[in-house]
Parts: C-alpha cells; sequence; structure tokens
C-alpha cells in the first residue's frame, strides 16, 4: 500500500510504547469532532425539542449518536490505514472533475457551517454583554482567526478539550438548578417516539448532529496519533484505541445533546413554554431558575460557538488543502486560504443577510443537500480495496453504512422538503 510521511499537523519521530494507559494519549482528535455536534445549531434543535415535547424525542439524541459513532469511526478507519485525510483520498483515487466537484461543495458547507457557529458566539455574547450581533460575530472572527493561524494542533487541541470540559460542567450545574423525571427520560432515550408534528424536529435533531465537515476533519486529525505507518501492528493498535477515543468522545456528546433535552422538558415543556430561538431561552431561564443559571448557559454557548467555529475552520483548511493532496498545514498557503476563505464568507453571509434566523434556515437546507454526498464519498473509499487495502470495509460494515447513509439521505431529503 502507498504510504507517505505526513507534514504539517505531525513532526518528529516517535517510538510506539504501549502500556495500559497509552489510551489516553489517544484521547483529543474524537473530542475534536465532538464540537461539532454541540455548536449552537444543535443547541436550537435541542431546545425547540425539549420545550415542544418534553422527554419524547430523547431518542433522537441516540439514535443519531449511534449513527455519528459509526461513521467518524469510518473516517478515521480511513486516515490510519492510508494516512491521508477523506479530501486528499478523494483527490487521488478519483477523477479531478468529480473530486473537485465535491471537495468545493464540501468547503462551502464548511462555510455554512462557520457561518452558524459564528452567529451562536455572537448571540452569546449579546447575551452576556449585549453586544450587537453583527459586533459580536467580528470579535468571535478575530478570537477565532488569532487561535487558528498563531497556534499548533496540539495547541489547538488542549484548547477545544478545555472548552468542551467546561461546556459540560456547565450541563452538570444546569442540571443542578432542575428537577428531571429521570425514569421518563430513561424510557425516553430507547424508545422510538413520533408525536404528532414532531418530524420535522426530530429531522431537524438528527441532520444537526451528522455533519459533512466533521467527516473531513476527523480523516484529518486522527493521523496526529501515528507513530509508524508501515508497522501493521501499530496500526491495528491504533484502530483500538482510536475506536475508544471516538466512542468515548461521542459518548461526551451525547450527554451533552441529551442534557439540553432535559434541561428544556423540565423547564419549559413543564411550563409550556415554547421555545423557537437561542435569545429566547436564556429570557426565559432567568425568571426560572435565577440570573446565574441564565449566565451559565450563556457562557456555555459562547464556548460551543468558538471551539465549533475553530474545527470548521480546521476543517475546511484540510479540504481545500486536500484539493491539491496536501495535508492541514496552517502554514501551507493552501491551508490558509482553505481557512480564510470559509470564515470571510461566514462573516460576509451574516453581515448581508437581513433575518439571521433566515441565514441559518439556508445554512441548514444547504447542509442536508451536502452531507449525502460526503457520506457516499466515504463510504465508496473506504470499501475499495485500491485505497484501504486489507483495511477495506467488509460486507457487514458495508451494509451498516449503506443503511445509514440511505437513512440520512431520506432524513435530509425531508428536512429540505419541511424548510
Amino acid at each position: 500500500m502507498n504510504r507517505k510521511k505526513k507534514k504539517g499537523l505531525f513532526t518528529g519521530e516517535h517510538k510506539a510504547k504501549f502500556m495500559a494507559l497509552d489510551f489516553i494519549k489517544y484521547i483529543g482528535p474524537g473530542l475534536i469532532v465532538t464540537v461539532g455536534f454541540i455548536d449552537p445549531g444543535n443547541w436550537a434543535s435541542n431546545l425547540m425539542a425539549g420545550s415542544a415535547y418534553g422527554y419524547a424525542l430523547l431518542f433522537t439524541i441516540t439514535l443519531s449518536t449511534i449513527m455519528l459513532i459509526i461513521l467518524q469511526h469510518n473516517a478515521a478507519h480511513l486516515g490510519i490505514a492510508t494516512g491521508y485525510c477523506l479530501s486528499e483520498a478523494a483527490s487521488i483515487y478519483l477523477k479531478p472533475w468529480l473530486s473537485r466537484s465535491i471537495l468545493i461543495t464540501a468547503t462551502l458547507a464548511a462555510a455554512s457551517t462557520a457561518m452558524a457557529e459564528i452567529l451562536g458566539s455572537a448571540i452569546a455574547l449579546n447575551m452576556l454583554f449585549k453586544i450587537p450581533i453583527k459586533l459580536g460575530s467580528v470579535m468571535a472572527l478575530i478570537l477565532i482567526v488569532w487561535m487558528l493561524f498563531t497556534n499548533s494542533y496540539k495547541k489547538l487541541e488542549k484548547w477545544i478539550i478545555g472548552f468542551v470540559s467546561l461546556i459540560g460542567i456547565s450541563f452538570i450545574i444546569e442540571l443542578a438548578f432542575i428537577s428531571v423525571d429521570w425514569g421518563k427520560a430513561v424510557v425516553s432515550w430507547v424508545t422510538p417516539n413520533f408525536p404528532k408534528g414532531a418530524m420535522p424536529i426530530i429531522m431537524s435533531v438528527i441532520g444537526a448532529v451528522v455533519m459533512p465537515h466533521n467527516l473531513f476533519l476527523h480523516s484529518e486529525i486522527i493521523q496526529s496519533r501515528q507513530w509508524n505507518l508501515k508497522d501493521e501492528a501499530i496500526i491495528e493498535k491504533q484502530l483500538k484505541y482510536e475506536f475508544a477515543d471516538t466512542l468515548f468522545s461521542m459518548i461526551v456528546g451525547w450527554a451533552i445533546n441529551s442534557a439540553m433535552v432535559l434541561i428544556a422538558a423540565a423547564t419549559f415543556f413543564s411550563n409550556k413554554i415554547n421555545i423557537t430561538d437561542l435569545g429566547q431561552a436564556r429570557q426565559m431561564l432567568e425568571p426560572l431558575l435565577g440570573r446565574g443559571a441564565a449566565v451559565i448557559f450563556a457562557i456555555a454557548l459562547l464556548f460551543a460557538g468558538i471551539s465549533s467555529t475553530i474545527t470548521a475552520g480546521m476543517a475546511a483548511g484540510s479540504i481545500f488543502a486536500g484539493i491539491y493532496k496536501e495535508p492541514y498545514d496552517i502554514n501551507d498557503p493552501h491551508t490558509k486560504i482553505g481557512v480564510g476563505a470559509t470564515l470571510i464568507t461566514a462573516i460576509l453571509i451574516i453581515f448581508f443577510i437581513e433575518d439571521p434566523f433566515k441565514g441559518l434556515i439556508y445554512s441548514q437546507m444547504f447542509l442536508s443537500i451536502q452531507l449525502p454526498i460526503t457520506v457516499f464519498l466515504q463510504i465508496y473509499l473506504t470499501s475499495s480495496k485500491k485505497v484501504m487495502g486489507k483495511y477495506s470495509n467488509d460486507v457487514f460494515s458495508k451494509i451498516v453504512l449503506g443503511i445509514i447513509a440511505v437513512i440520512i439521505t431520506i432524513l435530509n431529503l425531508m428536512l429540505i422538503l419541511n424548510v
């Protein structure tokens, strides 16, 4: 199998020292991906689900997380087995016209995602300090650009792990303010329920979890843990640790998303308050739970918006560099163009769309169109022996991935029709 030595993210030689605590060294890539599905878009979907239907739609968090674990593991599998990210592999193994068409739409999807994330950060700043949305968007963008262009991957990984930890702690504190019906919650997590009129919200919750840029990103950043691409014993060990990292990280995301629904169900649904946007949620929390709960909510949203915009920028840089068959390297012009163009496009959308809510709707529509393209691309590449060699998908994996791809496609088409 053709291997390559990666540059950019990963420098220096590492000795493989497999000990009982080696798994801790692998924690990181999965948590980077996790922020993509605890972003402001997920907040809006989860709060609407909990406030409108109580605990009933918790099963959507479980279902979407299971699909996400399988897809993200498969994307990381590609990175470990080949040394290429999804974008590079597409450029190498597909015809140029096809790969470029797919990757340009994926870059646009990352820009669309970044727009929603920056907007979420600005909404949080407005909640905390009454800063106007457009000014808050610029302030958030300046911080994000500084972090992306001045920090190495290792430093960014530590920052984002810290952000995820703070978001998780914030929701633990929020849960302490409320009385949750845990018996009903446990049943709802594992019992499919389709209340009348709930399909648009169900599709929105599921669609907000599985995002195209995260699949590209995971296949890139997982290679920060590679020590020796030529030693198959090490590759096997990496695959095992990667799955454990992915599983752990996605469960963290499942818990945070579930906490959002639980808070909305126990606070808003029980008081017959239907939440339709994030600003309204913060306003309603204060009289119900006190100013402290409302401030914690806003702070957690700010961390979620900033961290998810960083990962959207990294994904865009990886996708764009991959068009030129290069890995992510913030010091390389192609990566810089991918990151910069994505963030500039995102802020321009915020400035030129009068209604931010409509911007979010258009963003979700575009992601709904692009996601199935990325999923089918990934399945094609990971099922190819030419690409993956002995690590290509087996028959069972192909069937499972195919079913997930069909489900995602149907749900996203239904979401477009319902927007």
